[in-house]
């Protein structure tokens, strides 16, 4: 198992963390079998979506932010419900095929950090 560390920079974005993973993946050796990739943060999530046309890693932020405003009727009084569902609907982690050493990824496909309550320091593993 190995940690990745991630500095956020907003207060929401996704973060393109394929090549992390895929470094992690080389220096494992593992021909083949699988990678989990999980984030142990209430209000972040792991995705996978396209990464070659960075307007979609827009775009999905701001529905969710349609979707689920940040100031709601919530009860959480932390004032971060809006991170805490949007990190539960995306959910806490991806597996990933390994095959010939490296991720089974699409041609456009990508893995991403989704970070909801931000900006902070986040760890993926």
């Amino acid at each position: 198992m190995e940690k990745i560390i991630l500095k956020t920079k907003k207060q929401e974005e996704m973060v393109d963390i394929t090549d992390l993973v895929k470094k992690v993946v080389v220096n494992s050796k593992v021909d083949f079998g699988i990678c989990v990739v999980y984030v142990p943060h209430t209000t972040a999530a792991i995705t996978i979506n396209e990464s070659w046309d960075p307007s979609v890693k827009e775009d999905i932020v701001n529905l969710l932010s349609n979707l689920i405003p940040k100031h709601g009727r919530y009860l959480h009084v932390e004032g971060n419900s809006h991170a805490h569902i949007k990190a539960s609907i995306i959910g806490s982690s991806r597996t990933v095929i390994i095959q010939n050493g490296t991720l089974a990824l699409g041609t456009y496909q990508g893995i991403f950090f989704m970070e909801f309550d931000g900006p902070r320091t986040r760890e993926v593993y």
